[in-house]
């Protein structure tokens, strides 16, 4: 809350680039402003405490405090990087940010740009796909996000799912198979599936793609910043050092980047798919000869501010192995390697597989998967009553059948609890964590056995 101050004296030095123009002061009713502020904040407490290590539910990791000074003061000017003419300082700070981020994956040279999220980010991709391949399949994992079947719809391409292994990753066989039918053009890879972390077989499907000659979409909104972090399964580091040979990549700065809502990226390692967006514009464009980032995306009107937050936040935090950044990222999931470690020395609980990146899956054990779903739920709800905020997820009962031999499988899926670990503050916290709800869990197992 201190550094709030900061904003004041960022804007003096900003105002001061603006000297030469006539005194101009907007007229504003400051009590009035003041009462409506005051009434925002006190709706704005109808939420769970997404900031607080207690928060371990969905994927809302908060902004860095630069993210959100530097976001606050952009709006003074309040950007738009579509075109030059709405926001030529935020425009480059946007070329420049993309250009780390690419760099990151081992791409010197690239097109890419900001977007309002994955899903848009997505969008794009698949469209570049769809172009480059009229009429054949994108193809993606049965745990893939959901939006890229319902993109590949709005799109008009024809979408196919490949099954899953047992750790919730794209079956090479089952995939192989679909490829030997042909009309494949496009394979998305997860890299950090949203609901257990899994991480798909890159490696594999490179081998396949030389077989076969398809593009490869790496789907890496949730978990691509991890090409920073040690301490990752041989088989996971693998699939990060071979990002640099797919086609295309979705990240997104607001899940581990720290950035504010929204904020996605999507790159392409062919800077000559630019081509595939040229359209004409009567009245943008005109104002300089550099290319402007409407020129390369879908979307129109785009928040110059997420530029801004972005670039000063990889000014902070460069993206660079054993940096501040990387460290982060290594607790992350070190919090989730110590909570599944808990469980797994816990006769009460079973999780699904050891996590990937930060994300921990499990149930309760039960004698049926409708038993064990039912307790999941009250855990889910009692634990919220006790302020440890988690989430749920409905997966396939192949994740925990051969964990749990003696359990009757009464239906195909299970409800599970699942933490996602994304504050380094969790691995500082996770005793304290554990502690709250292993009270919470020892009350709700003996109240389920006793009614």
């Amino acid at each position: 809350m201190k550094s709030i101050s900061f904003v004041q004296d960022a804007l003096s030095v900003l105002e001061e680039g603006f000297v030469d123009l006539p005194p101009f002061d907007p007229s504003v009713d400051l009590e009035h402003l003041r009462a409506v502020l005051l009434t925002v904040a006190e709706k704005m407490r109808d939420n769970f405490p997404y900031p607080h290590p207690f928060y371990l539910g969905q994927m809302l990791k908060p902004p860095h405090p630069i993210a959100r000074l530097a976001y606050m003061l952009s709006l003074w000017i309040n950007p738009n990087n579509h075109a030059l003419d709405g926001g030529r300082a935020s425009s480059a700070m946007e070329k420049e940010s993309v250009s780390e981020i690419a760099r990151m994956f081992g791409w010197n040279t690239h097109l890419g740009h900001l977007t309002s999220g994955g899903t848009m980010a997505n969008l794009e991709g698949l469209w570049v796909s769809g172009r480059l391949h009229p009429g054949k399949h994108i193809v993606a994992s049965q745990q893939a996000h959901y939006t890229h079947k319902r993109i590949s719809a709005v799109l008009g391409i024809p979408f196919r799912e490949v099954p899953c292994d047992h750790r919730a990753r794209m079956r090479v066989d089952a995939l192989e198979a679909i490829l030997k039918e042909g009309n494949v053009g496009t394979v998305v890879v997860t890299v950090g599936t949203t609901a257990t972390g899994s991480v798909d077989p890159l490696v594999d499907v490179l081998n396949l793609q030389e077989r076969y000659g398809f593009r490869i979409h790496a789907d890496c909104a949730y978990g691509g910043y991890f090409i920073l972090a040690d301490g990752l399964r041989p088989e996971t580091r693998a699939v990060f050092d071979h990002l640099t040979e797919v086609d295309s990549l979705v990240i997104d700065p607001h899940k581990h980047g720290l950035q504010p809502y929204g904020c996605g990226c999507v790159i392409f390692k062919d800077p000559s798919v630019g081509r595939l967006y040229k359209h004409e514009s009567p009245y943008t464009y005109f104002t300089s000869h550099e290319l402007h980032l409407g020129e390369i995306s879908l979307e129109c009107s785009r928040p110059g501010s997420s530029a801004v937050a972005l670039w000063a936040t990889q000014r902070m935090l460069p993206l660079v192995p054993r940096g501040k950044f990387a460290e982060d990222l290594g607790k992350c999931r070190s919090a989730a390697l110590r909570l599944c470690d808990l469980l797994d020395h816990d006769p009460r609980f079973v999780t699904a597989f050891a996590p990937e990146l930060d994300i921990v899956v499990w149930v309760p054990k039960a004698d049926s998967a409708s038993r064990a779903s039912q307790i999941s739920e009250t855990l889910f709800q009692e634990a919220a009553g006790a302020n440890i905020h988690m989430a749920k997820a409905n997966l396939p009962k192949l994740l925990f059948e051969s964990r749990v031999p003696e359990m009757q499988w009464d239906r195909d899926q299970i409800t599970c609890l699942r933490t996602c670990l994304m504050k380094p503050e969790h691995l500082e916290w996770m005793e304290r964590i554990w502690t709250a709800f292993d009270e919470t869990a020892e009350r709700v197992l003996r109240m389920t056995e006793n009614g």
